[in-house]
């Protein structure tokens, strides 16, 4: 039996969907988010397996608390899922510069802020699974979402690091890279206006909401279906570094790793030509 710690657990979302399948699992589940008494039911249902702890990624002193809650109820933590997130829209020029550095504290900061906490004693142990949520904008960013797509960004830079580091100690590291999924994220979109300084960006914009709003409930990505997938991917004798989920997520990146790839090819010859002739 696992005991699984993990972050964003609005229901409807992907947290929620880790947490089901990992109790059908049988294992045990603390599930974080800034509205616990919003969990009460699901809680209820599941009985002591299940624990709903108060959590704002975002405030440092609130993650220990929280890790040290989950911890004292079910005991060391054995699957960290950093789950948590949102995007904003807005252009690169043009967002506000509290809304940018929301992003990177929700999208980034907060992903190191629970891992810095809950590593030592998975390293001390020898054994644990990192989980992180990233996001198909992580390999190919979306215009309009630019500041989202920089942290995912940092967050797969980050990981793919942090896989090499922990390897030595037992801990293995999975990102996670879905398209787009009928959960809750899409929902806010219709009544969020984007805070923009930059008229000209309007139009995309615009667009960009529309689209988001249109989409809603129409997404082709099912939720527990690519958790469940995430879990089988966990008990391959090999598991992979990273799992692109959805149909059109998997076209999206492949797409743009092979036009990077022919991009870099076509310029070997100049990138190899900097270097001293002696350098061979």
């Amino acid at each position: 039996m696992r005991n699984w710690f993990i972050t964003g657990g609005t229901p409807g979302g992907f947290g929620m969907a880790y947490a089901e399948a990992a109790l059908e699992a049988g294992d045990r589940v603390v599930l974080t988010a800034r509205r616990p008494e919003e969990l009460k039911e699901w809680v209820a249902e599941h009985g002591e397996r299940a624990h709903a702890v108060r959590l704002d990624v975002t405030a440092p002193d609130e993650v220990r608390r929280a890790v040290a809650e989950a911890r004292a109820h079910f005991g060391e933590i054995d699957v960290l899922v950093n789950n948590a997130g949102r995007g904003w829209y807005g252009s690169v020029e043009g967002t506000a510069d509290d809304v940018v550095r929301g992003s990177f504290e929700l999208n980034f900061f907060s992903v190191v802020t629970v891992l810095r906490e809950v590593l030592p004693a998975m390293r001390a142990r020898g054994r644990g699974w990192v989980v992180t949520m990233s996001s198909a904008a992580g390999m190919d960013a979306v215009p309009g979402f630019g500041f989202y797509s920089a942290a995912k960004f940092a967050v797969e830079g980050l990981s793919d690091a942090l896989r090499q580091e922990v390897e030595p100690f037992g801990v293995k590291v999975l990102l996670v890279e879905p398209g787009a999924f009928r959960t809750h994220a899409y929902a806010g979109f219709s009544g969020e206006p984007a805070r923009e300084t930059v008229d000209a960006y309007a139009p995309l914009l615009d667009a960009v909401r529309v689209a988001f709003v249109e989409q809603d409930g129409r997404q082709p990505g099912d939720p527990e279906r690519g958790v469940r997938a995430v879990l089988a991917a966990m008990e391959r004798p090999d598991p992979p570094h990273r799992l692109v989920l959805g149909g059109p997520a998997f076209d999206k990146v492949t797409s743009k790793l092979q036009r990077t790839l022919d991009a870099v090819r076509a310029d070997e010859t100049v990138s190899r030509g900097v270097d001293f002739p002696d350098a061979a």
